[in-house]
């Protein structure tokens, strides 16, 4: 499933012509305060070969979402991720400010939730969230995901939260 579209975004495997786009994204503070800092290009290059080699591995990952007018809007996607020592699969989002508050991240979430959990018949998605990031929380809350649990990953307090078939 290399492409996919929703109402308002269209989404693209992830592939090399997308790294400025992605360098850009990383580079915003704002952007990059609930995913772990700010980070530089060459953090941000091996961001995007890692998650090439996870489409390869496993057949999904992530996508480089554009607004139906072609423009960059951010990431998205389904992966597999350690959790307390745990491999689970999780789906994630990150919009540039300009898409912030326009319901993108719940028309991606609801996305990706359909795609995890019918296409791919996976037994259960999770998302991974710092406490204080409320609407990404209200985000999966929306797409009926449940608190789980509270965990600290990678030196931050996170919540998880789980939606299963």
């Amino acid at each position: 499933m290399d492409h996919f579209s929703t109402d308002r975004l269209t989404a693209e495997r992830l592939n090399e012509d997308h790294l400025a786009d992605l360098v850009a994204l990383h580079l915003d503070a704002e952007v990059s305060r609930y995913l772990g800092g700010v980070r530089a290009p060459e953090v941000t290059k091996t961001y995007l070969v890692t998650n090439m080699a996870h489409w390869d591995e496993h057949g999904f990952g992530l996508w480089t979402l554009r607004s139906k007018d072609g423009a960059f809007a951010g990431r998205a996607g389904i992966r597999h991720i350690l959790v307390d020592d745990v491999d689970e699969i999780e789906i994630a989002y990150a919009f540039k400010r300009e898409f912030w508050g326009q319901g993108f991240a719940s028309e991606i979430a609801s996305a990706l939730t359909d795609i995890g959990l019918s296409q791919l018949a996976l037994s259960s998605l999770i998302g991974v969230v710092y406490v204080g990031n409320g609407a990404s929380r209200r985000v999966l809350e929306k797409s009926h995901y449940l608190l789980e649990r509270n965990t600290n990953r990678h030196g931050e307090d996170v919540v998880i939260y789980r939606i299963r078939r």
